[in-house]
């Protein structure tokens, strides 16, 4: 993926409260004398002109940048190759030029084909710092992991993130004395940023509690906010069209990493970033932070528990929290159940306040009635946050379930249930409509026909009767509609509104649960073939 323009802040796989849009924070001073120079790294270039070169042309790139910059304390002492006050005093006078930069001057370290500046744009666990950077001549993300304890999760990280556009994307790596350095896919903000810039709600958990970081993250959200003015995450307080597909990317990557036999073990807000997409203007979600991953050996499909725990508290799975059984996909699967709560809810967290959450958890106290409004994704979260892990979807199953259906979709399958009852009725076979039939009172109470407007009503009838006590007679309606909707005289036309998305928002707000009841239904009685039929379409 190509690197992303000059309105970008980026982050990778850490937590998004330590880095701030360029243009809002005090930069690192001038370079006024040589010795404001005397840590730049030019050292392994044999000559003082190269050595400029390189500088200019380093600073030149990222000038251009408006990325999330904080200047790294300068408290350790030089290591390895950096360049000594010796090495750059000679080219002093033309070492002022970086003055002239928008940057300050600020200076690079070489290690390997990897440029990286003190520009930290995020940090993590471990000691791990985030900074800017270039890998031969790409715009990236620099990870520096603390060589002894970061070499494993080098390791893991990189062999994850190799090629899967599901994933942030992995350059490169370089070592030196005391480091491994990954040159890591640029992106815009975190999750856990974007649903806080867009919600204006404080209930992400990732707000800084320093008060200086506290401001400095509220300058970077107001950053993002006017970089995405025109991403739209919610709709009368429905999760939007851009929203849901962020969401089927999550699931996308989580589906990605288990077929890859890869358990996450860290899926938060935090460790999903948010890039452009190449294709459309829509934006695109990308799982990172593989760091603690682990991949199943041969021909198992569990991990037993280590020492070193895994996981953010408040985002792992109960069993994860109590050290019981075996490590499994599942545990990937609660945590993503709590992601689109966060999502859906606008940064809200099924289990409550931070400091409840691990005790919330294990006891199964959650606000599943947050998203009572949208069955769909009601019956989906009850399932991902199943204290049972082994009762939780797979992710593969988790993109097929009807919250992710397209209004078309979501008509079609209501079509061939009804088709598929006529079908059944006519070979004396009454198990599907039975079924159907004791989901009345949730679907619509007593009587159907009375909440659908009397034009509409009366249209319908024009060509046959229909029992407004049957739940398979109100199936029929829809599909007749979805049949005959080009045929519909103007005024049911502007009742109903275009086919699909329209028409299926009526019958949804009519029948919040007719979709999801009728869903289970053909689950329980082995209806699977309705269900792939609607995938394909």
């Amino acid at each position: 993926m190509p690197y992303l323009s000059s309105d970008v802040i980026s982050t990778v796989g850490t937590s998004s409260s330590s880095f701030l849009p360029f243009h809002a924070i005090n930069l690192p001073r001038p370079v006024q004398s040589p010795e404001d120079i005397s840590w730049l790294d030019f050292s392994d270039l044999s000559h003082a002109a190269d050595q400029q070169d390189l500088a200019c042309e380093a600073l030149t790139n990222m000038s251009c940048l408006v990325n999330a910059e904080v200047e790294e304390p300068n408290t350790e002492v030089p290591q390895g190759n950096e360049g000594s006050i010796d090495n750059v005093r000679s080219k002093g006078d033309e070492l002022m030029k970086l003055n002239r930069h928008p940057d300050g001057g600020i200076g690079w370290r070489k290690i390997g084909k990897i440029l990286v500046s003190r520009k930290v744009i995020g940090d993590g666990s471990d000691g791990t710092i985030v900074f800017e950077g270039t890998y031969e001549g790409r715009l990236v993300a620099v990870k520096r992991l603390v060589l002894k304890a970061g070499r494993e999760k080098a390791s893991n990280e990189i062999q994850t993130l190799i090629n899967s556009d599901r994933l942030v994307r992995y350059y490169g790596m370089e070592a030196d004395e005391n480091f491994e350095y990954l040159a890591l896919e640029r992106c815009i903000c975190t999750l856990d940023d974007l649903i806080q810039v867009h919600s204006g709600s404080s209930n992400n958990s990732a707000l800084p509690r320093d008060p200086a970081s506290t401001d400095d993250y509220k300058i970077k959200l107001e950053s993002i906010r006017g970089m995405m003015q025109d991403v739209n995450l919610w709709k009368h307080d429905y999760p939007s069209p851009q929203l849901l597909e962020l969401m089927r990317d999550m699931v996308s990557g989580l589906s990605y990493l288990h077929g890859s036999k890869i358990i996450h073990r860290d899926l938060k807000p935090q460790n999903i970033l948010i890039a452009k997409n190449t294709k459309d203007p829509f934006l695109v979600a990308k799982l990172c932070d593989m760091g603690i991953s682990r991949c199943f050996p041969k021909d198992k499909s569990s991990l037993g528990y280590s020492s070193t725990g895994c996981g953010t508290f408040g985002w792992h799975a109960p069993e994860v929290i109590k050290h019981k059984g075996k490590q499994k996909w599942a545990m990937d699967l609660f945590s993503l159940g709590c992601v689109l709560f966060f999502c859906i809810t606008c940064g809200k967290h099924p289990f409550g306040e931070e400091v409840h959450r691990d005790y919330n958890i294990v006891n199964n106290i959650m606000d599943l009635p947050s998203v009572e409004f949208i069955p769909e994704a009601h019956d989906l979260l009850s399932c991902l946050l199943n204290q049972d892990p082994e009762l939780r979807p797979q992710a593969s199953e988790v993109l097929k379930h009807p919250f992710f259906w397209t209004p078309k979709m979501r008509l079609s399958f209501l079509y061939d249930v009804s088709n598929e009852v006529k079908s059944e009725d006519r070979k004396g076979n009454f198990d599907l409509q039975k079924a159907l039939e004791n989901t009345a009172q949730s679907i619509f109470g007593k009587k159907w026909d009375d909440k659908v407007h009397s034009k509409v009503m009366a249209n319908l009838r024009r060509h046959r009767d229909y029992n407004g006590s049957c739940v398979s007679d109100l199936l029929r309606a829809v599909q007749n509609e979805v049949s005959h909707h080009k045929e519909d005289p103007k005024s049911v036309k502007r009742i109903l509104g275009p086919y699909p998305d329209r028409m299926d928002a009526y019958f949804a707000k009519k029948f919040p649960k007719l979709l999801i009841e009728t869903y289970k239904v053909a689950r329980e009685l082995g209806k699977e073939e309705l269900i792939a039929g609607v995938l394909t379409k």
